[in-house]
């Protein structure tokens, strides 16, 4: 880990903290030293002392431009695919053009979750904190290290814009602690995020006279047969990666909504069943069973590899060799595939399913929010604490800002055409965008970079501007075709209880992953499912559901 002093701006935030609702959220009304101590609009006051270098006239719309400079500190994660440069025009243009400054702390991708809870714990943390997910600022609140944002949202005005736009109060309330307060702001999404799906081989596909995408999954394990006995040389028809951290992460992820549970990625021990008004257990319901049984339906078929500890590049051989015809991907992903058989010699047609229904229905679980960022609570005693609060919302919820971390500067990186279209320069690549570029927007210029754009955060238009039409056209059609489920209500633990969970969580959710991997395998029998559900009951699972539903009482009565 280095510390660098740099000129440019922050990066890092989403600070889509929770914004409507406020008065929920009030403060008592003491002096933090970021405020007066009176309180507004269900916050704190921020005064004259720790308004240094803040617009007076700052709202939705307006181009953020320090009145006079301010330098930030920033916890750079540095990603080893585009490696931080000081002399990025992403840095030159936010010291240039609005007043902002770094001093940077960069941390390597690889040592990123460790330094930060390493930091944050030694109260050494930097008063921009990008990179994080909602949920992960929970373990950082009792410490006090972290800014309660929801105090401070009145001087966001770009955030809460969005959130009443978006119509995402909802989901971003799940995210109130046990104080009714925020401490986290995270990444805002116009639409649900949708991005993952499986990728086929469609010459394969059609060879086995399948051209249409299965409505079900069942459909689908159907087609696996017709395609493995189409084309002889395949070991299997689909081989999966994305396994490294948990058995099949992508694949039950985009799975488990329709089927009523969460899985792979996306596992979570609680299932808020939203007929009964309670959570129940995930890992033992019959959704979950339900999805296992799917999966182990293909191996059983001999269309699904059972190898689901291999490694990506493992799986990415067996696609491009021709010995797979399907495998798990994305919409960044499949033009990664795509130049893998280019490299190879081959011309391989490729395309993504869209998602297919399920005895759930056919449904996406609520994604409108992403990483984005938490903001250490010593920035609220410095000086330029209420020009941080502008940059931020304009950096990463206005429509100026967001355009200028994807895209960077109009007649440098890229040209917009009077019908809104933007066009990269030839000479700058970007995923599919001008593949084979010299230049890369990311690497060369500090654009479209996870810190200081939050991760796939942004409006519809932004999004779909860095898609292709191909890309365009299946986010669409899986948007039309699924139902977002309704958001899971926060239980609103208290400290005591947010212990007693966290000691189970961890103990459930790996017995429930080495337990997965068994029954899809085959290597547990779904006739042992009931001694399994015993099992996981040993560990605390009615332990943990009653917790939540006691403290989800509480919160309601």
């Amino acid at each position: 880990m280095t510390t660098t002093r740099m000129r440019s701006a922050v990066a890092a935030v989403s600070l889509t903290a929770l914004a409507l609702g406020l008065s929920a959220c009030g403060s008592g009304g003491d002096d933090d030293g970021g405020g007066s101590g009176e309180t507004a609009a269900g916050g704190v006051t921020i005064d004259e002392a720790h308004s240094v270098g803040a617009m007076a006239d700052f709202g939705v719309g307006t181009s953020f431009k320090a009145t006079e400079p301010v330098d930030l500190g920033l916890m750079y994660r540095d990603h080893p695919n585009y490696p931080v440069k000081d002399d990025w025009s992403i840095f030159q243009h936010l010291e240039d053009d609005h007043g902002v400054t770094f001093d940077r702390t960069d941390v390597p991708l690889a040592d990123w979750d460790n330094k930060k809870s390493l930091l944050i714990g030694s109260g050494e943390a930097p008063e921009l904190i990008p990179v994080t997910y909602p949920g992960q600022e929970t373990q950082f609140v009792s410490g006090g290290a972290i800014l309660p944002v929801s105090d401070y949202l009145e001087y966001m005005p770009n955030f809460q814009d969005k959130v009443e736009k978006w119509g995402l109060q909802e989901e971003l309330d799940t995210h109130r602690q046990d104080d009714g307060k925020l401490y986290i702001l995270p990444g805002l999404r116009e639409i649900p995020d949708v991005q993952y799906s499986v990728v086929i081989r469609d010459d394969l596909w059609k060879k086995a006279g399948v051209t249409e995408d299965p409505a079900t999954w069942d459909e689908f394990r159907e087609d696996l047969k017709k395609v493995q006995e189409a084309n002889p040389d395949l070991d299997y028809a689909f081989t999966d990666r994305w396994t490294d951290t948990q058995p099949l992460g992508a694949m039950l992820q985009y799975m488990g909504p329709n089927f009523g549970a969460t899985g792979g990625w996306g596992y979570d021990n609680t299932w808020f069943d939203a007929d009964a008004g309670k959570f129940t257990f995930n890992g033992t319901s019959d959704g979950y069973k339900q999805m296992l049984e799917t999966v182990h339906g293909m191996v059983e078929d001999k269309t699904f590899d059972p190898e689901i500890t291999q490694s990506d590049d493992q799986a990415k051989q067996k696609f491009v060799s021709g010995k797979a015809a399907a495998i798990s991907g994305n919409t960044q992903e499949i033009t990664v595939y795509r130049q893998a058989f280019e490299d190879a010699g081959k011309d391989a047609p490729l395309r993504m399913l869209t998602l297919p229904a399920g005895p759930a229905g056919s449904n996406l679980m609520p994604s409108q929010l992403s990483s984005g960022l938490m903001i250490s609570s010593k920035a609220a005693e410095d000086p330029h604490f209420k020009a941080l609060l502008q940059y931020v919302d304009w950096q990463y919820f206005s429509d100026e800002g967001m355009e200028f971390a994807q895209w960077g500067v109009d007649g440098e990186t890229f040209s917009k055409g009077g019908d809104g279209v933007r066009t990269l320069n030839d000479d700058i690549g970007w995923n599919a965008i001008n593949p084979g570029a010299p230049k890369m927007l990311n690497t060369d210029f500090g654009y479209s970079n996870g810190v200081f754009l939050l991760a796939n955060g942004s409006s519809q238009d932004l999004l779909e501007s860095v898609m292709t039409d191909e890309v365009k056209e299946w986010t669409r059609a899986v948007l039309d075709t699924k139902e977002v489920l309704p958001v899971k209500p926060a239980a609103g633990l208290d400290e005591m209880e947010l212990e007693q969970v966290s000691l189970l969580d961890t103990q459930l959710k790996d017995a429930v992953m080495a337990a997965t991997a068994g029954f899809v395998t085959g290597q547990r029998s779904f006739d042992d499912w009931d001694a399994y559900v015993a099992e996981i009951d040993g560990l605390g699972a009615t332990q943990l559901v009653d917790t939540f539903n006691t403290a989800l009482a509480r919160k309601e009565g």
